[in-house]
């Protein structure tokens, strides 16, 4: 990772950059919308994983947002890709060796919640993880502690400055617990049921990976799902990933306007 962080930086130059956003299924146009200084194809960068997903650009982006210079990763990585936990951590702590000390991190999500309607915004305050590998497992990395309390892993801070913001905008941000399946297949109906009576609002298949890479470094987070389907088995779910991106790009409209009002965090 200091290989990545050392060539990303000899290109992005060494002015402090505190703030990076992660772009999830359908949110590329949003890296458009910035004012981009700079891009980076993964596949370029040392030791980077590459996406391989429909609705991933796989670029690293220097933009700036109301004069705030960000890191955005225009597109991410899946467990469900091949990819290892470990290789899943790696690009969040490049960000970390670069000065990165906030992650707002945004998904597409199933939403779980009867009351979620496709194209809600969703700001997460929890998430569930059953799937027994994690980012941290092997060798403790020296830039956290071996056992890292989760009990604020979302910043309530940053989550009360996104409700703001998004009243601002005259917007409505609802808030939910999100959950992690490994994919790529969609959930079964009885699985959402499970995960309903478990305390679950939506479901997908990323962002905690790199959540709990994030809080261990000791970096802040704001997360941020997107419902771009109905969850199986709930009246007018309908499944399949180029909706999925649809949605999510139909979304990115409104969260281009909430990130705006948000910066300078």
């Amino acid at each position: 990772m200091f290989r990545a962080a050392e060539y990303i930086q000899n290109i992005f130059g060494k002015s402090k950059i505190e703030t990076a956003i992660i772009l999830g299924s359908g949110f590329s146009s949003f890296a458009d919308k910035a004012s981009v200084i700079k891009r980076i194809p993964y596949n370029n960068i040392p030791g980077f994983p590459v996406s391989t997903v429909k609705g991933h650009a796989g670029e690293l982006v220097l933009a700036e947002i109301n004069s705030v210079p960000v890191i955005i990763m225009n597109g991410r990585f899946h467990y469900y890709e091949g990819y290892s936990m470990g290789k899943l951590a790696f690009p969040v702590r490049t960000l970390r060796c670069l000065g990165v000390n906030t992650l707002i991190v945004t998904n597409a999500a199933g939403g779980i919640n009867p009351i979620y309607n496709v194209g809600d915004l969703v700001l997460i305050t929890d998430h569930i993880k059953f799937f027994d590998d994690s980012p941290l497992r092997g060798i403790n990395d020296e830039s956290g502690e071996r056992f890292v309390d989760m009990t604020a892993a979302y910043s309530k801070e940053l989550i009360a400055k996104a409700q703001d913001a998004a009243r601002k905008a005259g917007m409505t941000l609802r808030e939910g617990v999100y959950a992690f399946m490994s994919g790529p297949s969609f959930e079964t109906p009885a699985e959402i049921k499970a995960l309903s009576a478990l305390g679950a609002d939506l479901v997908g298949m990323s962002t905690v990976p790199e959540v709990i890479t994030a809080v261990h470094a000791g970096m802040r987070l704001l997360g941020i799902s997107v419902v771009t389907n109905k969850a199986a088995g709930l009246p007018g779910a309908r499944l399949n990933h180029s909706d999925v991106c649809a949605a999510g790009a139909a979304a990115a409209e409104k969260f281009s306007k909430i990130i705006s009002l948000l910066f300078p965090l």
